[in-house]
């Protein structure tokens, strides 16, 4: 019987490059109140956080695997945007190889389907000025920064780690799908993560539950937050059923 303390279900929202949980704050109003909604933080977020951002995968995940790691029991789920995909993705693979307890369900959003040989693009390596006009066509990052000279000196390395991690990934292949229910999301006119690009996911789960596509580019759920939260809610709650009745999902 679950403590009367423990949440019905704690959901790890992971922010992609370059980001923080400042643009992933109105989520947990989207979601029931017995959820804890959480969005952590990699290092180096902002000028208030004195650490230096992580530019290696391996370090990446250990600190989110310690950071997390209480939290990671009972009912828990995944989502991440972008690179916070590949984290959710990989942190739900490590939490398996160590016979922990997975996340109930996994959504993978706006991440074309992983290679060993990482992403093809290196927009960690581009001049300043190049970056800032594809950050400006991208979405997701405030022009203050990306128009101001100082603020962009200042948020530039943190960005700039973050994508090398997002590009140079290096995944191992799956030896089985993951017995974990996965969705995956993204935008119909994403030039980064097109939907062609999504349909390999589904190989990654032995329940795949579905490409969820909404109308807008790589931060499609900046406009349309409540019907991305709703569908969120549907699938994490068709993975609960799953795990309940694993005959019926055999």
């Amino acid at each position: 019987m679950r403590k009367a303390e423990e949440p019905q279900l704690r959901l790890f929202v992971f922010h992609h490059s370059g980001g923080s949980h400042l643009m992933y704050r109105d989520w947990p109003a989207c979601f029931p109140a017995g959820w804890d909604v959480r969005i952590p933080d990699a290092p180096g977020r902002g000028p208030r956080d004195e650490r230096l951002p992580l530019g290696d995968t391996g370090a990446l995940l250990e600190y989110f695997l310690h950071e997390l790691d209480t939290r990671l029991t009972g009912r828990f789920a995944f989502f991440g945007h972008s690179m916070g995909g590949l984290v959710a993705y990989e942190l739900t693979r490590r939490l398996i190889d160590l016979g922990r307890t997975p996340p109930v369900w996994l959504g993978v959003s706006a991440r074309g389907t992983l290679h060993p040989e990482g992403d093809p693009a290196r927009r960690h390596l581009l001049s300043d000025a190049e970056l800032r006009r594809e950050l400006a066509a991208m979405g997701g990052t405030s022009s203050s920064v990306l128009d101001h000279d100082e603020l962009w000196e200042l948020f530039a390395p943190t960005i700039r780690a973050d994508l090398r991690i997002s590009e140079t990934w290096r995944t191992q292949p799956l030896t089985a799908p993951l017995p974990v229910p996965l969705s995956v999301f993204g935008g119909t006119h994403d030039h980064v993560a097109p939907p062609h690009r999504l349909d390999g996911w589904a190989a990654a789960s032995q329940h795949f539950l579905g490409l969820r596509l909404f109308d807008g580019g790589h931060f499609y759920f900046q406009d349309r937050l409540p019907e991305v939260a709703g569908r969120i809610q549907d699938d994490i709650r068709r993975a609960l059923v799953l795990a309940s009745a694993p005959s019926e999902a055999a």
